[in-house]
């Protein structure tokens, strides 16, 4: 994969995640705050998804995560610009919000790894972690997490690696109950 043929691919998939997270069910039917840190939220939970199944596709894949996620670190400091931060304080900023990624990463890994209680907190203490969850909220955001999960690793790598993934839709199977 070429330099270039890698860019168009992550920026692809940057897209699909950032349309994903916007799906207005995660905050009417799950009840995320519908604020700058909810859609924060849902933005990285997808990117993880893509990065967690894209790990799985091998060596090849790893510059196509690194890229990946220095797309998302753009579009962190793009948008802090926009809403009017100032530059002395814009690298700073993207730098705590990756690392605030990172630290869903290893949470969010531990949560899909153990059982559904483990990733429902999870969930609830990242997702939810400036509003209380709402009833049934972090259940049903960890049922889409690991739908999801399982739903990514039975598409084709070359599919993935091509920018190209199709999200489950957010009430399928026990999702949406």
């Amino acid at each position: 994969m070429t330099p270039r043929q890698r860019k168009e691919a992550s920026t692809r998939l940057y897209a699909s995640a950032v349309a994903q997270a916007r799906m207005p069910a995660f905050y009417a039917w799950a009840g995320i705050p519908d604020t700058l840190d909810g859609r924060f939220e849902m933005l990285v939970l997808h990117v993880y998804l893509l990065l967690r199944r894209l790990k799985a596709a091998g060596e090849d894949a790893a510059a196509l995560r690194q890229t990946l996620v220095d797309a998302m670190a753009a579009d962190f400091d793009a948008n802090l610009r926009e809403l009017g931060a100032g530059d002395l304080g814009v690298g700073r900023r993207v730098t705590g919000m990756v690392g605030a990624f990172l630290g869903r990463v290893a949470a969010y890994d531990i949560g899909l790894e153990g059982s559904n209680d483990v990733l429902r907190e999870a969930i609830e203490r990242n997702a939810f972690g400036t509003v209380p969850p709402p009833p049934l909220g972090a259940r049903r955001i960890a049922d889409y997490v690991r739908q999801s999960a399982a739903g990514l690793a039975a598409q084709p790598s070359a599919a993935l690696m091509a920018g190209q993934v199709e999200w489950m839709p957010i009430e399928q199977g026990g999702v949406g109950r």
